[in-house]
């Protein structure tokens, strides 16, 4: 792995006026893939995980709550409840 130090000297050692080769390949289109906005590299695709138990209610109770709060004007971003 790479330190964020070794990182920096790279980057600032690194020659700003550089030639791109003809044949470089964008990220972008690396894998070829153009399912979404972002491309796969950059944000794997989410787990999927079902809540159950004692865990489905907490997470709704939860949801609901900020919904509840925000429907009613008010913002709770910070901990406490403001008018919005």
């Amino acid at each position: 792995m790479i330190s964020t130090d070794e990182l920096s000297a790279l980057a600032l050692a690194a020659d700003p006026d550089t030639e791109v080769p003809a044949d470089a390949i964008p990220l972008d289109l690396h894998d070829g893939e153009e399912d979404g906005l972002l491309p796969a590299w950059y944000f794997p695709v989410p787990a999927g995980r079902q809540v159950r138990g004692w865990r489905r209610p907490a997470v709704l109770l939860v949801a609901g709550s900020f919904l509840l709060v925000s429907a009613c004007g008010l913002c709770c971003t910070y901990g406490a409840l403001v008018m919005a």
